[in-house]
């Protein structure tokens, strides 16, 4: 696969020439961030977006800006969902059905970061029980409003690398619990739960693909402490001094969103089904060491064995099968 686009990539050039006229897209978490400026860039390319928020409130004030900015029919719809409640999942996609419409592509964008430990309204470990759970329900529920030729773009990260899923102690029981090691666990099991519904659901010519945005300054990192960040840029740093490569730079949330809708629109589906990409690329599984900013997935992520696993334990959990 050959593209143009890469880690300084903004929205609206991944979208340049790509008329959306007449697309619908579900977009969660766009209350903030890179939700915003993903509803943004597909509303302004003529899209119709839903957009969920937990916040409705919240999103509401932003969303004359991304209104403004439609163009060719492009409209911004928000719909109010907690991720951290199946109870609220099951009810978004109720209100979805008995709309009826579909979808073209479905963007699960939304996420925590890093939290203290804590639980959702169901009794799982936040990270997971809202990264991954409450997406798992809320997607599988939905699918059969991805119209064929749809996508699936779930927002993973480079987090990933920091834990495999562990099937055995989702919910940190028995395990002590690390935010770092939590977020890690809920980052792979996005990108495993791409890999399983993109197996499901390819036959009928809908695909799914996990992204990496990048790393941008926004709202995630709520839950860190003021020089928590700090430390982790300096780390950064270090390494890549250490290796003789420039010190990190932050991308902008446009840049950060560009994969997003890049693997959504822009990319070939045959290219990026069943993937984890990044800077608008696909990228290599690296079985070896990984620099701070080297890009790459770890075999564990995209194993589909491990991804047919988590579907299962999955589904044991959220007491739903699909």
């Amino acid at each position: 696969m050959t593209s143009s686009f890469g880690a300084a990539s903004s929205t609206d050039e991944v979208l340049s020439g790509i008329d959306l006229s007449g697309k619908r897209v579900l977009v969660t978490g766009v209350s903030a961030g890179l939700g915003v400026e993903t509803a943004r860039a597909l509303v302004a390319h003529g899209a119709q977006v839903v957009g969920t928020a937990r916040d409705v409130a919240k999103a509401e004030r932003l969303a004359a800006g991304i209104r403004a900015q439609a163009l060719n029919g492009g409209g911004l719809t928000l719909m109010a969902l907690d991720l951290a409640s199946l109870a609220s999942v099951r009810a978004g996609t109720d209100r979805l059905h008995s709309d009826g419409r579909p979808f073209d592509a479905v963007i699960a964008n939304a996420g925590v970061m890093r939290t203290s430990f804590g639980h959702t309204a169901d009794g799982f470990e936040t990270q997971f029980g809202t990264n991954h759970l409450g997406h798992f329900v809320f997607v599988n529920r939905v699918a059969s409003l991805i119209a064929p030729g749809g996508r699936l773009v779930v927002l993973a990260s480079t987090g990933h690398r920091t834990s495999d899923v562990d099937l055995d102690d989702p919910n940190f029981e028995r395990t002590p619990y690390d935010p770092g090691v939590a977020y890690g666990r809920s980052k792979t099991a996005n990108i495993l739960f791409a890999v399983e519904f993109d197996r499901r659901h390819r036959a009928s010519g809908v695909r799914a693909t996990a992204v990496h945005p990048g790393v941008i300054k926004t709202e995630l990192d709520r839950h860190m402490k003021s020089d928590e960040y700090d430390k982790v840029i300096e780390h950064i740093n270090a390494q890549l001094a250490a290796e003789g490569r420039p010190p990190f730079q932050f991308k902008t949330v446009s840049q950060g969103a560009a994969t997003s809708v890049w693997a959504a629109f822009a990319a070939r589906a045959e290219d990026v089904g069943g993937r984890y990409c990044e800077d608008c690329h696909v990228s290599e599984i690296v079985q070896g060491p990984l620099g701070p900013m080297s890009p790459g997935v770890r075999s564990y992520a995209v194993d589909p064995e491990r991804a047919r696993a988590l579907w299962a334990r999955s589904e044991e959990l959220a007491g739903e099968r699909f």
